[in-house]
């Protein structure tokens, strides 16, 4: 796949070898406005050097900037933190590592992907009640309602109900609806891609979206308490190996 030329320039100009670096946020949700800033994603590998010595190197690197144009808010986490991060309930990172849109990557990226299986627990439903909650909570607020919140809200539940059910992390909200077939998932979509202009709802939308809010978190339940899903992740010694093998091996491999 083949993306704007513009977002390289983060890779280039990272201050670290990366793992990888991935588009997550609305662009990897499947419902990004024309306005949508880019979210990059990534893991970094901080040198020997930076971990030993009295001057430590970033931990988490984050900026926020608009290039020729094009709005990027980029992320990355050195491995000993996104690999910690992996061994916990947090759909975020296995979103982010397992994003389909990868702007770089290494044969460590593939390592990762193929260790993220034995990080998924039953309990990453938990992650998905919560941020379903927050979003819930936002949509509230306005008046009258955005559909970016709400369409945020449909994701999480959906993604949390079909992780618990099929073992398969999928953010995409209408590869999801393939299989959910909610007859209203497609007009939000448009409504958010369509621009500003279309990016609210009446009052008269919200007794439905408060039904099917509450429909959805009770199904992610009955999911949760069906689920198969192991109730701890086992890939913590294979992580660890992989963190020291990176780290004896340098920097240059990584590049």
């Amino acid at each position: 796949m083949t993306f704007d030329s513009r977002l390289y320039k983060h890779i280039v100009d990272h201050p670290y070898p990366l793992l990888f670096a991935t588009i997550s946020g609305a662009h990897l949700y499947g419902f990004p406005s024309p306005d949508s800033d880019f979210d990059l994603r990534g893991v970094h590998l901080l040198p020997i050097k930076d971990l030993v010595g009295l001057e430590t190197g970033q931990e988490t690197v984050e900026k926020s900037e608009i290039h020729d144009g094009l709005e990027i808010d980029l992320v990355t986490h050195d491995a000993k933190k996104f690999f910690n991060l992996m061994l916990k309930k947090n759909g975020y990172v296995l979103e982010q590592l397992l994003s389909p849109l990868i702007i770089f990557t290494t044969a460590e990226h593939d390592e990762l992907k193929s260790l993220a299986a034995n990080c998924i627990t039953r309990h990453h439903a938990h992650h998905y009640f919560g941020f379903a909650e927050t979003q819930w909570k936002l949509f509230q607020k306005a008046d009258p309602p955005h559909v970016k919140p709400l369409l945020y809200v449909y994701r999480v539940l959906m993604t949390g109900i079909h992780l618990m059910r099929t073992s398969e992390v999928q953010a995409n909200l209408s590869r999801l609806n393939e299989t959910a077939k909610l007859p209203y998932i497609d007009e939000l979509i448009a409504r958010k891609t369509g621009g500003p202009e279309l990016g609210r709802l009446e009052q008269a939308d919200l007794e439905f979206h408060r039904r099917e809010y509450e429909r959805l978190r009770n199904e992610l339940q009955r999911a949760f308490e069906e689920s198969r899903l192991p109730e701890v992740a086992t890939a913590e010694p294979a992580l660890n190996e992989l963190l020291v093998r990176i780290r004896l091996q340098g920097t240059n491999p990584l590049r």
